[in-house]
């Protein structure tokens, strides 16, 4: 094995120790409960929102409140 200067591998251990930590902090902000929790909020309402889903959303909830209501009336 080359013998390598003390210099050169302070600096290799740096910079893996810099990448490292990018890494971790990456994997941190990612996992993060709070932002885990807004990216589902944002696919959530961009998927209710696309129109055959809003469509049939608005007739399921027409039909639940026909049904409440043909109950309420018949008690």
């Amino acid at each position: 094995m080359a013998d390598r200067d003390p210099e050169a591998i302070k600096q290799e251990i740096d910079r893996a120790r810099d990448q490292l930590a990018a890494t971790v902090d990456s994997l941190a902000e990612r996992a993060n409960p709070r932002h885990l929790a807004d990216d589902l909020k944002i696919r959530v309402i961009g998927f209710v929102t696309k129109p055959p889903v809003a469509i049939t959303l608005a007739g399921i909830g027409s039909v639940v409140v026909f049904v409440v209501i043909r109950r309420i009336k018949n008690r």
